[in-house]
């Protein structure tokens, strides 16, 4: 069953290569959606795959790349599908 969820992430979460790397990491996990910086500093992403997936995602997502420091991660598990082919990374 596909489910998709929608996830906010605080803390020194810009230049660090969060975005590229959370890239990565959903690739590798066989996760479709995309992931983008926020003007206010936090980094958001929509995903979609198994639960399993989404739970290995997570776990990722709470720690983030080495540089990371990840204060808070929010989740809105009641999203509709945006209908993504891969992983994307969003330019605003």
């Amino acid at each position: 069953m596909m489910l998709c969820r929608h996830y906010c992430v605080s803390g020194k979460v810009q230049g660090v290569f969060y975005r590229a790397s959370a890239h990565d990491r959903a690739v590798q996990l066989g996760i479709t959606g995309w992931v983008k910086n926020m003007l206010d500093g936090r980094v958001e992403a929509v995903a979609c795959g198994s639960e399993q997936q989404l739970a290995e995602f997570e776990n990722w997502l709470r720690q983030g790349p080495p540089l990371a420091v990840v204060d808070k991660l929010e989740i809105n598990y009641q999203v509709d599908n945006p209908g993504s082919a891969g992983f994307e990374i969003r330019y605003r």
